[in-house]
């Protein structure tokens, strides 16, 4: 089994060190679904959500949570992020939004956590904003699809469906 990148010879975490690495291009694409009761999937749709424009807000939350990720997630990296663009789908048949995000950088670490970070906050943006109408929405199925770059190359999920 490998080591353990970001835990000590103590057993204690830390922030790997990345300044020897090169700088490549890499990008990072993640999912998520929130589903929703008829009503608020209607009430989103037709823009009619007493706070405002829920996929609007929502999409800003996201370009927002992916600029933050560095703050909020221990050892995750400060990195520059060239790009983050925020998709999503209404799924009437299912009464969902299901939330694309894709990042972009070039540096030394991946952008992994910020797109998955992104569609995390776009989701929960959804949430909040549409509480008042609908308790029992859930957030579901948050995946990483695709990354590339840097020493490990491309990776893209396995559908298991």
């Amino acid at each position: 089994m490998e080591k353990l990148t970001h835990i000590d010879d103590n057993g204690r975490a830390k922030m790997v060190y990345v300044g020897d690495k090169d700088d490549t291009k890499r990008t990072a694409v993640a999912e998520g679904t929130i589903k929703l009761s008829k009503e608020t999937f209607k009430l989103i749709k037709e823009g009619n959500i007493k706070k405002g424009d829920v996929l609007s807000v929502a999409q800003i939350a996201g370009i927002m949570g992916a600029k933050k990720t560095s703050e909020i997630i221990p050892m995750c990296h400060n990195i520059f992020i060239s790009g983050v663009d925020m998709n999503f789908m209404l799924d009437e048949k299912e009464c969902s939004v299901h939330i694309k995000a894709s990042a972009k950088t070039t540096g030394k670490t991946g952008i992994e956590m910020e797109s998955l970070t992104a569609v995390s906050v776009a989701a929960l943006t959804i949430y909040d904003m549409c509480k008042a109408v609908d308790k029992n929405m859930s957030i579901d199925n948050i995946r990483l699809l695709k990354k590339t770059g840097g020493k490990s190359g491309t990776y893209i999920i396995k559908d298991n469906s």
